[in-house]
């Protein structure tokens, strides 16, 4: 196993911090060395360049990426994303995580993840559309409910989901409803999806608040990033009873030791469309990453990568590290929240909630018969909560932190099914 030891010089290399866990978790599972091999490495790499005719009447050319990193379990299964700082190692990092979160809720998918170079904020909704069905165009072959199944992801949503399902089923001349998940209900969506991923949130957080026996309503909870993550977790939270002391998203960082009222705090920023650090009786106003560094009971980084490092690693003040956004933590910092006794509860667990729902949602499409949301959300608590249980079983028996406990349980999982099917030559 000759992954190099990560460095300062790129412990903010999400991939290399994904390599770091999985080279960990490997070796406390004593995996063999092909097998490590196998594993490690994607399945395919794809780079697309995507000529677009702008408004303007400009042709320009974007780039994008989809990254299969494995199909031993099921189809691929992984999000879009279009932001103007998407690189192939990101890319490649999240597909592997994919695999590990999808293996961890044990449901049967691999890992995929895409991305497109451009900044939705300065493009039309016209040029988005032409982006996104350039995009599909050129991976239609590769997509498709038995192959790769993609879903939304940073900068893309539901009309994003709908344009590739629409485009997918043009060339193959039939309206095949999953080949994505994560559309408008009214096409084939499913309910419960869009809080998904803030439900499962809300859902290991009551876990651990039971495994320390603690109340809710004795809980502080700072919550970074405002997006669907983080708004929907910290809405089903404080109407859970939690109180939110913390918010912030990239306009800036509140905090208010008395609590905050999210469902007013919502309204301000999604329908009254004002920024979040002007909310009237906010209290303190403070830089986003500030927030991370306030006194709280559990933290939730629902924003972006690389918040927490090992610079800044022992500023944190919570007990409990609830992780809602990929990668969030470096994995430099790890050891540092290891020897402070946090309880973390890791992203390949804690924002597994959405691609559960996406399960659920391509089920019901290729079935054709739908859930009723309280039928959706019942079956994502009954996963969400085996899975926080056999991820602190893995910790207790093996002796390691939760991250590494998911990432074994996984890398488990997946080597089984992988030595049951053989290598193909």
């Amino acid at each position: 196993m000759s992954t190099p030891a990560l460095s300062p010089h790129n412990e903010f290399n999400v991939y290399e911090s994904a390599e770091a866990r999985f080279e960990a978790a490997s070796k406390k599972l004593g995996l063999e060395e092909g097998m490590y091999r196998y594993l490690r490495y994607p399945n395919k790499e794809i780079t697309v360049y995507i000529p677009v005719t702008l408004d303007s009447g400009h042709l320009e050319v974007f780039i994008g990426y989809r990254v299969h990193h494995s199909l031993v379990r099921g189809p691929c299964k992984g999000g879009v994303r279009f932001a103007p700082d998407v690189t192939l190692d990101e890319v490649r990092a999240l597909a592997s995580w994919m695999t590990w979160k999808c293996a961890v809720v044990n449901i049967p998918f691999g890992g995929a993840k895409g991305g497109v170079i451009c900044d939705p904020g300065k493009l039309s909704k016209g040029e988005l559309e032409r982006i996104t069905r350039r995009y599909t165009a050129e991976l239609s072959e590769w997509f498709g409910p038995e192959r790769d199944v993609p879903a939304p992801d940073l900068g893309t949503n539901e009309q994003t989901m709908a344009w590739i399902m629409d485009t997918y089923s043009m060339h193959v001349r039939t309206t095949t409803t999953s080949v994505v998940t994560g559309k408008p209900v009214e096409m084939g969506g499913s309910q419960g999806r869009r809080a998904a991923t803030g439900r499962g949130i809300m859902i290991v957080c009551d876990k651990a608040l039971a495994r320390f026996g603690l109340k809710r309503e004795d809980t502080n909870v700072v919550v970074q990033g405002f997006g669907n993550v983080g708004a929907t977790a910290a809405s089903l939270l404080h109407q859970a009873g939690y109180k939110i002391v913390g918010v912030a998203d990239v306009q800036g960082g509140l905090y208010n030791e008395s609590g905050f009222d999210v469902l007013k705090l919502y309204d301000w920023v999604y329908h009254q469309h004002k920024p979040l650090p002007d909310f009237p009786g906010g209290g303190a106003r403070m830089a986003a990453q500030e927030v991370l560094f306030q006194p709280c009971d559990i933290l939730v980084p629902a924003a972006i990568e690389n918040q927490i490092t090992s610079e800044n690693a022992h500023r944190v003040q919570a007990r409990i590290l609830c992780e809602g956004a990929n990668g969030p933590t470096t994995a430099m910092a790890d050891e540092a929240l290891d020897r402070k006794g946090m309880f973390v509860i890791p992203d390949v667990l804690a924002n597994a909630g959405g691609v559960t729902v996406s399960y659920f949602e391509w089920v019901q499409d290729r079935q054709g018969l739908f859930w009723r949301e309280s039928e959706v959300n019942e079956r994502l608590k009954d996963v969400m909560e085996h899975s926080f249980d056999e991820v602190v079983r893995y910790s207790e028996t093996h002796d390691v932190s939760n991250r590494i406990a998911a990432y074994m349980l996984a890398i488990d999982r997946v080597a089984f099914v992988l030595k049951l099917r053989g290598i193909y030559a």
